[in-house]
């Protein structure tokens, strides 16, 4: 097929050549332990909504307005962000208000992106309607737009150069911020993705409770399956977080299928799905599990391999990953059917900006997993500061050149590239080994003391083993200044099982720092114990460590908290 195409034309070319097939499942859970309530749109069926609704977004903006989706996980998500690129506009995938932690987010780039319309759906009307209403635009229930609104009216084909939509930042390191994802770039990295997890020749379905306003949800759930014209079966985040079984039962219920979840859903399930749960699973038709977590944990893959061998998992469908909104999504990935490449690092070399082996098992090592390599895009290692290109095995900033680079920060004037031979700068630190990409951190998250580097979640690794009421994956680790340098101070969350009240306290606190003492050589300034749910997480669900070092220094953080 024409690799111009652009996802309208692609919705359009399935629905006259394979009208009949299922194109977009959701699935809803309405009751604990049930297979769920499955909704479902075939390519004409998806492609007369998208029409529908597209014609009526065209009756309130111009083409190149902005259209915000404030709708909840579902079909309509699919039909509104797809009309808008239909209708020319450029869709600002969002979420309804009420997401818990999000609110200033939501205002935040409602404000940035000023969309002349609001789509959402008939239940979250009312709340959506009075979330928007000093901003003066229409707000739009796509279910409530009948099929006649098309009225046989063409559709403009888009411009493959033009804006297709924004994709807001998580938020972890700086105030989220707009991507421009042209229509060409979101086509080439579904391609570019699709290439990589082995969907390219052979037929899957893309299985995903991810958020469809995450890069990541937005990609493999809406866009691959658009351009390849494959299925793509849907849930709530919100099911998969109160009964994780509700995923691996869509994995099984598929043939060959792909899906994509952080490390802690991995850890997740491996911790919560109980034996009952696993007994009627089979999983042995899953073709590819994604891990785009910071970091890619081998440990995770392990105990996640571990819990459902038994139900036929094979160990070679891990798949770490590398990307980022400025790319689309997808840069670099370890491909289904290979073993998973392990590297542990010498800790003090690692600070030092080298990549030198370590033993396994020796204590000063740093385990890693390798991110495989980009597909249809360019990758490489420079000097952050001098921008010299680095041999294989020196640490330094990520680069990326390729066609799902996309053009700029909306409203940030200088597009991507523009003063470096097209290089995306992502601000992410990582090596290449045995022509394995691996990711170590984030340039803005570093924490230096005494001239060394010290990686955030290297610390915050130790930290969760050094005490069991620690809470895995929800804890901080930043740098602040104070008289004499750099101080290291350590939020972190107590697990849900365990009562603040009954816990040692003092006793959690020196664990912790003798732990990062041994392994780090830090000393901890501060050590603040946090009840779950208090250190903040972005939009994607990874732990904000900006937001978290800005309450801490605002004193936002309980006085009886571990110090």
């Amino acid at each position: 097929m024409d690799d111009s195409r652009t996802l309208p034309e692609y919705v359009r070319h399935w629905a006259e050549t394979t009208p009949d097939r299922r194109a977009f499942t959701f699935v809803e859970h309405p009751v604990p332990n049930a297979r769920g309530i499955h909704r479902t749109l075939t390519w004409r069926r998806l492609d007369q909504r998208v029409r529908a609704v597209a014609a009526r977004l065209a009756e309130e903006a111009e083409p190149g307005a902005r259209v915000a989706l404030l709708c909840p996980q579902g079909l309509d998500y699919v039909t509104g962000f797809l009309a808008a690129l239909t209708a020319g506009l450029v869709a600002v995938p969002l979420y309804p208000p009420g997401l818990p932690g999000q609110g200033d987010r939501l205002v935040g780039v409602l404000a940035d992106a000023r969309p002349a319309a609001v789509v959402t759906t008939s239940p979250a009307l009312e709340q959506v309607a009075e979330h928007c209403e000093r901003a003066n635009v229409a707000v739009i229930a796509a279910d409530l737009v009948p099929d006649s609104a098309a009225r046989d009216r063409p559709a403009p084909v888009p411009d493959p150069g033009t804006t297709a939509y924004l994709q807001y930042t998580s938020g972890s390191t700086r105030a989220p911020a707009g991507v421009e994802i042209t229509h060409a770039n979101v086509a080439a990295n579904a391609r570019q993705a699709l290439t990589a997890y082995g969907a390219d020749t052979d037929p899957v379905t893309c299985v995903g409770w991810l958020p469809l306003y995450h890069d990541m949800g937005l990609v493999l759930s809406v866009a691959a399956p658009v351009v390849r014209g494959l299925l793509s079966v849907l849930m709530d985040p919100a099911a998969f977080l109160h009964e994780p079984a509700r995923w691996l039962r869509l994995l099984a219920a598929h043939p060959r299928t792909v899906s994509a979840a952080p490390n802690f859903a991995y850890d997740y399930c491996a911790a919560a799905v109980t034996e009952a749960q696993k007994a009627d699973l089979r999983l042995d038709g899953v073709a590819a599990l994604i891990n785009g977590s910071e970091p890619v944990r081998p440990a995770t893959a392990d105990r996640f391999h571990a819990a459902f061998a038994a139900q036929g998992l094979a160990a070679d469908t891990h798949c770490p990953s590398y990307g980022l909104a400025e790319a689309t999504v997808f840069v670099s990935a370890a491909r289904p059917g290979e073993p998973l490449r392990r590297f542990t690092l010498d800790r003090d070399a690692l600070a030092a900006g080298k990549a030198l082996p370590a033993r396994p098992d020796d204590p000063h090592g740093v385990p890693l997993a390798g991110c495989g390599t980009p597909a249809g895009q360019e990758v490489r290692v420079v000097d952050p500061v001098s921008c010299a290109v680095l041999s294989d095995g020196e640490v330094g900033e990520i680069r990326v050149r390729g066609p799902n680079v996309g053009r700029g920060y909306w409203n940030g004037g200088e597009h991507f590239g523009e003063h470096s031979g097209g290089w995306l700068r992502t601000g992410d630190l990582g090596t290449v080994l045995d022509g394995q990409l691996i990711v170590t951190g984030r340039l803005k998250d570093l924490i230096v003391v005494d001239g060394r580097n010290h990686y955030p979640q290297d610390v915050e690794a130790t930290v969760q083993e050094a005490h069991p009421a620690v809470r895995r994956d929800r804890l901080a680790a930043f740098g602040t200044a104070g008289d004499d340098g750099e101080r290291v101070v350590v939020v972190a969350e107590h697990t849900r099982a365990a009562r603040f009240a009954e816990i040692d306290v003092p006793a959690l606190a020196r664990a912790v720092r003798a732990a990062v003492s041994v392994r780090h050589g830090l000393r901890l300034a501060d050590v603040v114990l946090v009840p779950p749910g208090t250190v903040p997480r972005t939009s994607s669900g990874k732990v904000s460590r900006a937001l978290t070092r800005a309450r801490y220094l605002a004193g936002a953080y309980p006085a009886e908290g571990a110090r």
